[in-house]
């Protein structure tokens, strides 16, 4: 509404009710009595006015004021506009229609009369705006509720009541409009004075929570001071409201120190300050804080509620504590907190990342029988754990379970199903539930299309993705920049680079950015074939495209040159990288330490090793394994040796590769090599595998039977029974057979393991007794290896079996003495 049209309506003064003279209420009452009750009220109407000789405009507002009735409403103010043209409704009568339209939230009809208002130049009064702003503003329309108040200030160049403008902050608090929130909260402090308090105290705490919301504590507590003084809070609510935001802020011990203040100001904490200071402590993972506070509370007599639980259950999870599922909701019980839907699903969600699926079953079900509804935040980690354990007959079982439960299966569920099937390499039954899903009328999206044909390609299924692109288009799903990479992908993993390049520069031509994903992928397929420059040449052009490099991008082009054997190629780039200020990672020190393994040179391969390891770095079993062959291949077997043990102290589970490096280059050495190597360095001394080696070697064993136990006896020794057992069944698929020395190494390790009385359940004993004597022999070699040099529970095994031998044969000694 323009400023001129506004001054030209001027409202008449507005009579209250009760300031009627006794004739005209008794009249409004009577109106009102024949509108509720006859349904031709017309013509009655009509009779009762001409007889009291009173205009229907003088008292249609205070008859709209008692109507609790819309659509009657309605008809009578329409009624009174077109019978009495001549006295149409003044804007008390536009004005009570308007707070009647309102109070029932009629938005289309006060759109409607607000332009009639306008046409015949009558004002509202800004009692009806101020309902007008609220009705807006608790239904969440912010842009209107907005419009009414400027409206409401332009007319009477004041702000409306503070209860209008608080529902109008409180909406625009909570749509994070918080600047023009602000700018409302200042208009209402400068319009208020003494009379006429414009702003209050909830003014100040939605307005504080809104800054505490965008991360302005700081900003909020300014404007609590600002009302109140200097390092005032006034009320526990406002310390609530600080806190709160402090926490979220990830900036506890500001929190903290507030609460402390809080206590010394003689506030008594409220649940709701525990649960904001608890949830900041979470977030750091300060569980003897949060201790502390649980204690603090159960002295209060404060009932510990079920979303302080939910809180610290999923910050110990994340901060990776074991919790122990059915303690927690027995401990929840006891303290009576009933745990809610959500505490199961985080637990569930947190069994199943453990790998624990029978405990997430039993979790869904305790939750069921608790009468809790599940949805798909309880399921989607069961269905992604069922997929990637093999279990899909158990997926679709509870997908069928779910509807059942009428739980809605929408994209987010059979995007999990799918995704965990993917994962696990069943790309064809992903299929199978993408039609079922479009047979329930849930579309796939273009993340489902991506996993989908990401699925297909590394099944080397390139023309089935490709028809799956067809069929997005045809359904109008505009691929993304991630199904194109895909698609590259794909292609090159086919061997097919010409089509990946025009894939990839379609994708371009039609708008999308291939982002750096995109980019890294065809620079991958470059080097893949060897192309060097026209990787660097993309390189550049993912420069121009305002992308840069990140750490793949480099380790890809490093790898690529090691593979075409330019080591000074991958030098350069590497020293790009640094200069760049882009932080090498394991992929891209492995690829370097191949690229010297290659040239022969495994010493500075081993001080890039080093390097990798002083910037936090943890190798992986490629850079072991890739030293370990190295040293072998160039006959340092005492270099060999100890990167293998090296890998196994730092909890690096070795694969065949390392086996069959060691293997073989301990079973092709000359043994007077390997002992000459031993004297010339006293460190080797140290060396567990050398030493069993040598030790099995001085006993007659033949050389790839003494490597083979020597691993074995590493892999035990450092915990790693699982990998050894395995490797010891590969061995005995070789012709090997259980000896006395593998059979105490896995005795150890399972003792080791605390599972000695399953021993005969994992390894069958068929040494006799000279054979046990001898593993005697090295179970007391193991033992020195122990902390504190102690006998092992394995060497007392062993020798109860010798024992055993020798009381048998007595036996028999004594059996045939009898018999003569």
């Amino acid at each position: 509404m323009s400023k001129s049209l506004l001054s030209r309506i001027k409202p008449p003064h507005n009579p209250k009710y009760t300031s009627l003279p006794a004739n005209l209420r008794k009249l409004v009452n009577d109106t009102v009595h024949v509108l509720t009750t006859h349904d031709q009220w017309e013509d009655s109407l009509q009779t009762q006015l001409v007889e009291s000789d009173v205009l229907v405009s003088d008292i249609a507002h205070f008859v709209l004021d008692r109507i609790h009735d819309v659509e009657l409403g309605l008809k009578f103010f329409d009624w009174t506009s077109k019978r009495h043209q001549c006295c149409s409704p003044n804007g008390f009568a536009y004005s009570s229609l308007l707070k009647l339209l309102a109070r029932f939230r009629v938005f289309s009809d006060i759109e409607v009369v607000v332009n009639n208002m306008k046409v015949e130049e009558v004002k509202p009064t800004l009692e009806a705006l101020n309902l007008v702003i609220r009705a807006y503003a608790d239904s969440g329309l912010v842009d209107k509720a907005l419009e009414f108040y400027r409206m409401a200030v332009e007319m009477y160049d004041s702000c409306p009541k503070v209860f209008a403008c608080n529902s109008l902050l409180n909406a625009l608090v909570k749509h994070r409009r918080v600047d023009i929130a602000r700018t409302v909260y200042d208009e209402m402090v400068e319009s208020g004075d003494v009379e006429d308090i414009c702003v209050d105290n909830y003014s100040t705490c939605i307005m504080v929570r809104g800054l505490c919301k965008e991360g302005k504590v700081q900003e909020g507590r300014k404007l609590i001071e600002d009302r109140w003084g200097e390092g005032c809070v006034p009320n526990v609510v406002f310390y609530n409201t600080l806190i709160d935001g402090y926490c979220k802020k990830g900036d506890v011990a500001s929190a903290n120190a507030l609460f402390k203040e809080l206590k010394l100001k003689g506030f008594v904490p409220m649940l709701e300050t525990y649960g904001a200071i608890i949830n900041g402590f979470c977030k750091d993972g300060n569980f003897e804080a949060i201790d502390r506070l649980l204690m603090e509370m159960k002295e209060r007599d404060l009932s510990i509620n079920v979303q302080v639980y939910n809180s610290i259950i999923d910050a110990r999870y994340k901060h990776g504590y074991v919790v122990k599922a059915a303690e927690t909701v027995k401990k929840m019980i006891e303290n009576c907190c009933e745990p809610d839907i959500t505490t199961y699903n985080i637990l569930i969600n947190g069994s199943c990342r453990d790998g624990k699926v029978k405990e997430a079953d039993e979790l869904l079900e305790q939750a069921t029988k608790s009468g809790l509804m599940p949805n798909k935040f309880t399921y989607t980690p069961l269905l992604k754990i069922y997929c990637r354990e093999g279990e899909y007959s158990m997926a679709l079982d509870l997908l069928i379970r779910m509807t059942e439960r009428g739980q809605a299966l929408d994209l987010v569920t059979y995007g999990a199903l799918i995704h965990g099937l993917i994962v696990a390499g069943e790309v064809d039954i992903a299929l199978t539930i993408r039609d079922k899903m479009m047979e329930r009328g849930v579309l796939p999206d273009a993340n489902i299309y991506n996993v989908l044909m990401s699925g297909l390609c590394k099944k080397g299924r390139l023309p089935a993705a490709k028809l799956l692109l067809a069929e997005m288009l045809d359904q109008n799903i505009p691929p993304d920049a991630f199904v194109f990479a895909t698609l590259v992908d794909g292609f090159i993993r086919n061997g097919d680079l010409d089509d990946a390049r025009k894939m990839f520069k379609f994708s371009i031509e039609k708008g999308i950015d291939p982002g750096v994903v995109g980019y890294n992928v065809m620079i991958k397929g470059f080097c893949k074939f060897g192309m060097m420059k026209d990787a660097l040449l993309c390189m550049n052009k993912m420069r121009s495209s305002h992308h840069f490099p990140d750490v793949f991008t480099y380790s890809t082009v490093i790898d690529g040159y090691i593979k075409q054997q330019d080591l000074g190629g991958a030098l350069k780039v590497f020293g790009l990288m640094v200069k760049q200020r882009c932080k090498p990672n394991v992929v891209t020190y492995t690829s370097l330490i191949l690229g010297f393994c290659h040239k022969g040179d495994s010493t500075r391969a081993e001080k890039i090793l080093i390097e990798m390891q002083s910037c936090g770095l943890k190798p992986n079993v490629v850079t072991y394994s890739i030293l370990v062959g190295s040293f072998c291949k160039e006959g340092k077997l005492a270099g060999a040796a100890s990167i293998f043990e090296l890998m196994l102290m730092n909890k690096c589970i070795p694969n065949d590769v390392t086996f069959h490096y060691l293997v073989n280059g301990f079973n092709s050495c000359a043994t007077n090599k390997i002992s000459d190597r031993r004297k010339e360095s006293p460190e080797n001394k140290k060396s567990m595998f050398l030493n069993f080696f040598q030790m099995m070697m001085s006993d007659g064993w033949v050389q790839m039977a003494a490597a083979y136990n020597a691993i074995i006896i590493c892999l035990c020794l450092h915990g790693m029974v699982k990998t050894a057992l395995k490797l010891h069944d590969k061995m005995i698929n070789k012709g090997f057979s259980l000896d006395s020395v593998s059979f105490a190494s896995l005795l150890h390790g399972i003792c080791l393991e605390e599972r000695s009385r399953e021993w005969k359940d994992l390894i069958p004993c068929n040494l006799n007794e000279q054979e046990l004597e001898a593993a005697v022999k090295y179970s007391l070699k193991m033992d020195e290896y122990l902390c504190h040099g102690r006998t092992s529970e394995a060497t007392f095994i062993l020798q109860s079996l010798v024992e055993g031998y020798k009381s048998h044969d007595h036996h028999m000694v004594d059996l045939k003495v009898s018999v003569r």
